[in-house]
């Protein structure tokens, strides 16, 4: 149940095939919250590797907040995932196959609680990006196609 959608990782869609999601709650500061709750975050660099059976996010970037004091404030620090240890077993294992990896797709609230959406993603090579835009300029004109015979009537 998502409360309020704060950031979305739509480049995630493009580069890679996204296999399974999960949600997870992640550890952040009370400065991080509110900086969060402004939207001040970026997503599209993130990824998750597991360390001893815990789940860390790396490379999100959440702006300080700017009432806070500065000194305290890393932007991309590794912050760590709240998941079962059987969801972080079941990650760990398919990522240990070839070419898989997890990254983030969306961070939302969700009774009042910050929580990720992390998905097993294999990357797409450059020929099925071009098969993907194809297919969704297609997809697009034929939409138009039929507004505009709906309005021609």
């Amino acid at each position: 149940m998502v409360d309020k959608l704060i950031c979305q990782n739509k480049k995630a869609w493009h580069d890679y095939f996204i296999t399974e999601t999960y949600e997870a709650g992640i550890s952040l500061t009370g400065s991080e919250v509110k900086s969060l709750r402004e939207g001040r975050v970026n997503l599209s660099d993130g990824y998750v590797k597991v360390k001893r059976d815990e789940a860390y996010l790396y490379n999100v970037h959440i702006s300080p907040y700017s009432k806070a004091r500065k000194e305290d404030q890393d932007p991309r620090r590794i912050r760590k995932l709240l998941l079962h240890k059987r969801e972080i077993r079941k990650i760990s294992s398919k990522m240990d196959e070839r070419g898989m990896t997890v990254i983030p797709l969306n961070l939302y609230f969700s009774k009042g609680k910050a929580k990720v959406e992390i998905g097993l993603a294999k990357g797409k090579k450059k020929y099925d990006k071009r098969e993907a835009i194809k297919r969704k300029t297609m997809e697009r004109e034929l939409a138009r196609g039929l507004k505009y015979k709906k309005f021609k009537k």
